[in-house]
């Protein structure tokens, strides 16, 4: 049966510096949607077209946003780090609490702060570009893995891309 899981909370953090955790200041995370490229196929003879996936994904945009500004995201601002957006997960039926990660390597690509007053808290965007790796575990296993420079495109231990590098020789 599969377990029903409640997230409850969460947190972004840079993954190899101390003190930049956000958990006082994050509203929500946005993992990113994971995509097979498709392309399209219509066969001058056939009767319809058909879209095969390639064992590659589309560009990976994840983003977060907090309330108030966050000014740690300005720090390398447009230049490549590595993050880690964290999830703390409750199994309703056993009430367990389980732990989610995704490892994601890209630039902090978009400041976008909301519309605001003196009497609330202003919210701010930011959305990443450049993503080249990407990597999610819920409860200890790992779900997804996709590292662009490793060519490595692997679901619950499936490595998608596999056949491709052995054609190449590498």
């Amino acid at each position: 049966m599969q377990p029903l899981y409640l997230l409850t909370a969460v947190d972004v953090r840079r993954a190899e510096q101390t003190d930049t955790s956000r958990v006082w200041t994050i509203d929500k995370i946005t993992l990113p949607p994971i995509r097979f490229v498709e392309v399209e196929h219509t066969a001058g003879g056939g009767v319809g077209t058909v879209g095969f996936l390639m064992p590659r994904v589309e560009k990976i945009e994840p983003a977060f946003g907090v309330k108030g500004v966050d000014i740690d995201a300005f720090a390398g601002f447009g230049q490549v780090d590595r993050w880690v957006f964290a999830g703390s997960y409750h199994d309703r039926r056993t009430g367990a609490k389980v732990g989610g990660r995704a490892v994601i390597e890209g630039a902090i690509r978009t400041w976008e702060p909301d519309e605001s007053s003196p009497t609330e808290f202003q919210g701010c965007n930011y959305s990443f570009a450049e993503v080249t790796h990407y990597e999610f575990v819920l409860n200890g296993k790992e779900h997804w893995y996709w590292d662009n420079w490793e060519r490595v495109c692997r679901s619950d231990g499936i490595d998608h891309f596999a056949a491709e590098r052995r054609a190449l020789g590498v």
